[in-house]
């Protein structure tokens, strides 16, 4: 069983549905980490030692490792981040700001896809242009090439996954309609990597930003992809060291990508626990992943539609691993937390998603998110808590 690999498990009793959120950890990875910490403790890119030298090669082994899992054309293309929201952050203020009168998001984003833009002067109407959806929550390919037309040359910044109802993007046709109008793409792959095989170069996205934490590696990690052809317009974010060639009191020069991107001492350990994350899944492989959570969707589907009064918001058939729903006259939080007093967690509220849910008019909703882990047992545990609560909370 796949929930052997994740101590976790073995202590917790917890019926564990919010993998959107964050991710449980295979052993491997929690051994990676305590090995570094407990073996060859040191900083990167500094030390001429042996332990120094070992952590910069396991650490800049995981750049490349990272480089040949979404397929880009060189290791100058991957930062190491703190995640997504450091990551937007970063594309928003060094290459964003100064070169792009427009930016268009779609209306499915998370608040680190919209914040950002906010923080730099684009608002609704006056420089941020938001995609309509269709019935389904579907991405409107047709509004979308409409406001291109209007706004050519376009900064593009959509999630590939939504974190709220799991309804996959076509973001393959998304960057060909922005490179046609003369923008730039950036995808948001926080809900996409531990699910959907990523090539960078297929996507043809010029950026593409994911954390390791969603992926089931360590917290406080993540990955910005800048296409090398973006590199020398992609200003310093934060300066320090680790970035310098040569400083003296009058001037500063610095290292080339992607050293130059990665002020500070980085989470050396939790770069390292992502690599063990990555092979993890790869040595589960995308097709066996995808099968699985296929049919665990479709056990959902199945035992909410025999539960009277369930909402759903979607019947697409683009969803991957995130479903969302209520119940008529119940709240999703009173939901949430009875079915925590039963030992199953769930997210119950906005999901950091408010403008959707506005749209919506709703206050939020319950999101069950599944993992690799996840199994028929846990589905069914789910579905028999939730009608206990739903009954609870009718009488």
């Amino acid at each position: 069983m796949i929930k052997d690999d994740f101590p976790y498990f073995s202590n917790s009793k917890i019926t564990y549905l919010d993998n959107g959120a964050t991710t449980q950890k295979p052993q491997r990875v929690i051994d990676s980490v305590v090995k570094y910490y407990s073996e060859y403790c040191a900083n990167t890119h500094r030390g001429s030692y042996k332990d120094g030298n070992l952590a910069t090669l396991n650490y800049e082994d995981t750049r490349d490792f990272v480089r040949s899992f979404i397929n880009a054309n060189s290791s100058r293309e991957i930062i190491f981040t703190k995640g997504v929201t450091e990551g937007i952050n970063m594309v928003a203020s060094s290459f964003v700001k100064e070169n792009f009168k427009t930016v268009i998001i779609s209306s499915l984003e998370h608040h680190s896809n919209i914040v950002p833009w906010h923080n730099l002067g684009y608002k609704k109407g006056n420089g941020l242009e938001v995609v309509r959806f269709n019935n389904n929550l579907e991405f409107d390919l047709s509004h979308f090439e409409e406001l291109l037309k209007k706004n050519p040359g376009a900064f593009v910044s959509v999630t590939h996954v939504s974190n709220v109802f799991g309804i996959v993007h076509p973001i393959k046709k998304i960057t060909e309609l922005t490179h046609k109008y003369g923008g730039k793409v950036l995808i948001d792959g926080a809900q996409s990597l531990s699910r959907i095989n990523i090539d960078v170069k297929e996507i043809d996205a010029d950026f593409f930003v994911f954390s390791s934490h969603k992926s089931y590696g360590p917290t406080g990690v993540g990955v910005l992809y800048i296409k090398e052809s973006n590199i020398k317009s992609f200003k310093l974010y934060q300066t320090g060291g680790a970035v310098i060639d040569r400083v003296t009191y009058d001037d500063s020069t610095f290292l080339d990508s992607p050293l130059c991107f990665e002020a500070g001492t980085q989470n050396i350990a939790g770069v390292i626990g992502f690599k063990s994350a990555l092979e993890y899944i790869k040595s589960i492989s995308y097709e066996v992943i995808q099968k699985h959570e296929k049919y665990l969707l479709e056990l959902l589907h199945k035992g909410l539609g025999e539960i009277d009064d369930v909402l759903l918001y979607t019947h697409s058939n683009l969803v991957g691993g995130n479903l969302s729903f209520n119940i008529k006259d119940i709240t999703p939080i009173d939901l949430g937390l009875l079915l925590d007093k039963q030992g199953v967690a769930v997210r119950a509220g906005h999901h950091c998603a408010m403008p959707i849910m506005e749209e919506l008019g709703i206050d939020g909703t319950v999101r069950v998110s599944l993992g690799i882990y996840n199994d028929k047992e846990d589905i069914e545990n789910f579905l028999a808590k939730l009608k206990r609560a739903v009954s609870i909370l009718k009488d």
